[in-house]
């Protein structure tokens, strides 16, 4: 372990569980300190920052629904003040309400789009004054593969994940000046909590779709979110990578 990180701090929206929490994970690995934000999953936040914490990391856990606008400025300030420094935003809290359009409702499209979209929206905004101050800082988003191509029966999901990919790109254009990048992640079928409530045969057609026969796990996505926070990334920016074994090509 090269501890690329060390003395570096990251906030991980979404951090307690699946992709997020590989990602503190990987983080801590490299010596960064992290701060995990939940909402649906504040006591795997609360343990995952205490087993981190027990293994010697620099790790705390706030409560904050990513789709409160509001919530994003003051948790932002709760991680530069807890971690001593804050150089890292992965945004990564996401869901899903699925149904195709002629069934999907109003509060299901509103529902995913305010996490998935607006929710990395207002923690973007909510990093830039630090990053711009500090003239350093790495943002990296959690889009989709299906954000890339559509997906049947996922027309909120896809739109909010399309979004966050033009987001992105926004974003490194933006800060690009203060010594900021920022690049998206679009994974493909990942085995989480969220993807383990699917059927087999959805899961299976999945898998059919890549050309590694297999789907991913989180710590495939997060080493891959790792590289992208570290100087050896420094000249990658506003750029999308697929972590999906080949399901998209």
């Amino acid at each position: 372990m090269d501890r690329e990180l060390a003395g570096r701090g990251a906030l991980i929206t979404g951090g307690g569980r699946g992709i997020g929490a590989a990602v503190a994970r990987a983080l801590a690995r490299e010596g960064c300190a992290v701060a995990l934000v939940e909402h649906c999953a504040n006591d795997s936040a609360r343990a995952l920052a205490a087993e981190l914490s027990d293994a010697g990391a620099h790790a705390m856990a706030l409560e904050a629904d990513v789709s409160d606008f509001a919530a994003a400025e003051p948790t932002v300030a709760a991680a530069v003040e807890g971690l001593g420094r804050l150089d890292i935003l992965v945004a990564n809290a996401g869901i899903s309400r699925d149904g195709v359009v002629w069934k999907l409702t109003e509060a299901a499209w509103d529902e995913v789009l305010d996490v998935n979209l607006k929710g990395v929206f207002a923690y973007c905004r909510a990093v830039a004054p630090v990053f711009r101050a500090q003239k350093s800082g790495r943002v990296v988003t959690i889009s989709s593969i299906n954000g890339l191509r559509g997906k049947f029966g996922q027309a909120n999901y896809a739109a909010s994940k399309a979004g966050v990919v033009a987001l992105t790109k926004t974003v490194a254009r933006e800060l690009g000046a203060f010594g900021v990048t920022a690049n998206c992640v679009a994974p493909g079928m990942i085995r989480t909590e969220m993807t383990a409530a699917l059927p087999e045969d959805v899961l299976a057609r999945a898998v059919g779709e890549t050309v590694l026969g297999r789907a991913g796990e989180p710590g495939d996505v997060a080493e891959v979110v790792a590289f992208l926070c570290t100087e050896r990334a420094r000249h990658v920016t506003g750029t999308v990578i697929q972590v999906d074994g080949g399901q998209y090509i």
